[in-house]
């Protein structure tokens, strides 16, 4: 499974594909392990704490009043390394060496190994926006770098996990990318090398950015679906003549 992605190529695409606030400066194009990438996730938001002490006492409940109504879900973007790091490292060293190994997760994992199990719980989930990914095809017996897109060429947003680590001063905001069987994908079960399970980003589809992130953490797995063959497009990356 690639660990390289491409970032969304202009800012006002975060506000058209996603609907959150566009970012004031754009980072490198490409994202790899360790590197600085965008990340969308639910608004952590403070509420004023009421007194209850302080309201008058009513006799009785008004069975006519209105149930309360849930806030509505603020999406923001954030920024962090690509390469989680799991809040019981124990060392920036440590961490360092960890987060390049956490990239990518396993779903199927995701709930039971001690990297993302209290991420997992806590519902730090996230959505990374991406232009493309990057995959290697084998097929010839060389690894041919491929960028997969959108047929459409507009921007995916593929699950993630977010984490905040903190230790001696030190703080690292940081994000993984959840991943899926394509064993049987009609597209990417052509990449990657033979004999390994065939894996693939998480990519949801438009229109449940807000489900997957405020899903209870039972119903989340349900996201969790390869991507239609057909909607994906494959082009060999050209290399550039020196």
């Amino acid at each position: 499974m690639s660990t390289q992605y491409e970032c969304l190529k202009s800012a006002d695409l975060y506000a058209e594909a996603f609907g959150i606030a566009a970012p004031l400066n754009l980072l490198d194009k490409e994202v790899w392990p360790r590197k600085q990438g965008f990340f969308i996730r639910k608004a952590v938001l403070s509420s004023p704490v009421t007194d209850e002490s302080s309201q008058p006492a009513t006799p009785e409940a008004d069975a006519s009043a209105p149930a309360p109504q849930a806030a509505p879900l603020v999406m923001e973007l954030a920024q962090g390394q690509f390469g989680l790091v799991p809040t019981w490292v124990k060392s920036t060293s440590d961490a360092k060496l960890r987060s390049t190994k956490l990239a990518v997760t396993r779903y199927e994992t995701m709930s039971t190994s001690t990297n993302t199990r209290d991420t997992w719980l806590s519902g730090q989930r996230c959505i990374i926006p991406m232009q493309a990914f990057l995959e290697d095809d084998w097929r010839s017996g060389k690894a041919v770098p491929t960028r997969i897109a959108r047929v459409d060429g507009k921007p995916m947003g593929v699950a993630g996990l977010w984490e905040h680590w903190a230790k001696d001063g030190e703080t690292i905001t940081s994000f993984t990318m959840l991943t899926v069987n394509a064993n049987s994908h009609a597209l990417m079960n052509r990449y990657q090398q033979n004999g390994n399970e065939k894996r693939m980003p998480a990519i949801l589809n438009e229109g449940s950015w807000a489900a997957w992130l405020s899903a209870p953490v039972d119903k989340a797995r349900e996201f969790m679906r390869a991507y239609p063959a057909h909607l994906l497009l494959a082009n060999p990356v050209q290399k550039s003549k020196t």
